[in-house]
């Protein structure tokens, strides 16, 4: 029988960090009260697998077929409409603010990526949702950073995703971007599989990453958001309870609501403040440079674009044999 005066461990963390849901599923949300939402291609393409969520695609095939749009563009439109449509009912049920994700191919075309977010933020708009309950992810290279840093001039709030190191977080702080996610279980795998050894606690090498970003954000007085994302496991998660947001699968959730165990915070704005933390001058040539000589980042960054448009790949074409 579970203790009536202890908080469950996600009960703990949600004390000092925002719990984001990292899922397109609707009843899970409804479970474990997130404040924000997450989703992506590949979160949508699952959902819509599921029978209780099937009708959203009709509905937006059924819209969209309005349009007179033909090939491409069609297509485009309808997985925008789709993606804002899961957004908005995901708003319906958390009160705070949904993330939504550009089209990955466009992570090295700047002024691909500001208008696809235009665009997505009007569709919301269309909903009736204003632009502040939104998050534009974007890809962390170069040219999706400088895309970010306009969109923000414009109140267009962006998340950096596939972010693996300082320099990249770095450079998105200095483009007042609102939030960054960091990858922890993407990095975790890499280093598994380099060393060739498994990692744990406070040793583990994508929350040391997620340590290294937040100290230096809060240390120098950034204002731009740090969210733990793609977890492996719990201990992780466990190991960054302090970090501003953390976006977490229904599944450890799940494992942390069951668990009573005391969470600790290990991440707090005054501890950052007094430590030593040398700052970083970034400009392109810098930004390039130093992302290159990291492996681990160079590599996952790119790897994560090429799944990124793979999953949007798989969605064009259960669209197409819907349409077809």
């Amino acid at each position: 029988m579970k203790p009536d005066t202890k908080l469950n461990q996600l009960e703990q963390i949600k004390k000092f960090t925002t719990v984001v849901a990292d899922t397109a599923d609707f009843e899970s949300i409804r479970e474990f009260k997130p404040q924000d939402a997450t989703t992506n291609p590949s979160l949508v393409y699952a959902a819509t697998q599921k029978e209780n969520y099937s009708h959203f695609l009709d509905e937006v095939l059924a819209e969209c077929h309005r349009s007179g749009l033909s090939g491409l563009a069609q297509m485009e439109d309808i997985i925008d409409h789709l993606l804002v449509r899961f957004g908005s009912a995901m708003l319906e049920i958390v009160p705070g603010r949904v993330s939504t994700e550009t089209d990955v191919r466009y992570s090295f075309d700047v002024d691909g990526s500001i208008k696809k977010a235009r665009r997505l933020i009007a569709l919301y708009k269309e909903q009736g949702i204003e632009r502040e309950r939104v998050l534009i992810k974007i890809a962390s290279t170069w040219e999706g950073i400088m895309a970010a840093e306009h969109l923000q001039t414009e109140g267009i709030k962006c998340n950096m995703t596939l972010l693996f190191s300082l320099p990249q977080a770095v450079r998105a702080a200095e483009a007042k971007v609102q939030l960054i996610s960091p990858f922890v279980g993407r990095i975790y795998d890499w280093f598994k599989a380099a060393n060739k050894r498994d990692y744990s606690g406070a040793e583990d090498p994508g929350v040391q990453s997620v340590q290294e970003i937040y100290t230096y954000y809060k240390h120098f007085g950034y204002e731009t958001e740090v969210m733990g994302a793609s977890f492996r496991n719990v201990g992780q998660i466990l190991e960054l309870a302090g970090c501003d947001l953390l976006t977490i699968s229904p599944d450890l959730m799940r494992e942390l609501s069951a668990s009573y165990g005391t969470v600790d915070r290990k991440l707090a704005p005054e501890n950052a403040q007094q430590a030593d933390v040398i700052r970083l001058e970034i400009d392109e040539k810098k930004f390039r440079y130093l992302v290159n000589e990291n492996a681990m980042a160079t590599e996952k960054t790119a790897e994560g674009i090429r799944k990124f448009a793979a999953a949007i790949a798989k969605l064009e074409k259960f669209i197409a044999s819907k349409i077809g």
